[in-house]
């Protein structure tokens, strides 16, 4: 990695840090548990596709901005009804599924490590009650976590990178987005932050025309990789400094 030296770290949070499509399984289980688990993924499916559908519609400029919770709720009545279950109860706690999220293996231990040396914040789609709710169900440790809905749009939007420039008062090319979505690296790159891709079984991996500037197995690999890279910014920094003293 090229310097400057990285002054904060983004981190997505859904599919990155959390197991969406895990949390939202169990929440469709809890719907219906007679379910086999051919129908449970068919459902799956649905919740997925309506949110990102509605989600693209909304940054086309084809519906007003609507919150993660809306969004949800839509998901959850659509996929009520697909399964025969018609208690408005139900429905109402399978949309909160999406705060249920559980961390991936390494996620906490990851967030520790690298919160002993960055500032580290979140930014994620969902909405800012939705987020304190996966943050505390997760365990997810942040400087600061920042929701989509302070810009009313959804990332891609640059004005969702935005807010982090913004929040962290550093230039862009400061900032490090982690994410394990080529889609969203790319929309942090148009604003001129710099990207690593950490692998995760729910994400979605870059093509041979991306060019991020690292690439992880998990968040562990993510911190020997900056640590590696901090350590030869200071020593390239420190050897500047003693030639100036010298002459």
């Amino acid at each position: 990695m090229s310097e400057p030296e990285i002054g904060a770290i983004v981190f997505d949070v859904l599919g990155t840090l959390v197991d969406e499509p895990a949390g939202i399984r169990a929440g469709i289980r809890e719907l219906a548990p007679s379910l086999d688990d051919s129908r449970v993924e068919q459902l799956l499916s649905l919740w997925q596709r309506h949110i990102d559908r509605e989600q693209r519609r909304i940054l086309n400029g084809l519906r007003p901005y609507l919150t993660s919770d809306v969004l949800d709720l839509e998901a959850a009545r659509l996929v009520a009804e697909a399964a025969g279950v018609g208690d408005p109860t139900a429905v109402a706690a399978l949309a909160l599924s999406g705060r249920r999220l559980p961390p991936w293996p390494d996620t906490v231990a990851g967030l520790a490590r690298l919160a002993e040396r960055f500032p580290l914040i979140g930014l994620s789609n969902a909405s800012r009650t939705a987020l304190l709710g996966l943050n505390a169900h997760a365990g997810l440790r942040w400087h600061q976590a920042l929701s989509a809905e302070d810009a009313r749009t959804y990332k891609p939007d640059p004005a969702v990178y935005q807010l982090a420039v913004t929040v962290s008062g550093r230039p862009p090319e400061r900032l490090l987005m982690v994410a394990a979505h080529a889609w969203d690296l790319r929309g942090a790159q148009r604003l001129g932050l710099r990207t690593a891709y950490v692998a995760r079984p729910v994400g979605d991996p870059p093509t041979s025309s991306d060019g991020f500037d690292l690439h992880a197995d998990d968040l562990a690999g993510l911190a020997d990789q900056l640590e590696r890279a901090q350590g030869r910014v200071r020593q390239v920094i420190g050897g500047a400094g003693a030639g100036s003293r010298r002459g």
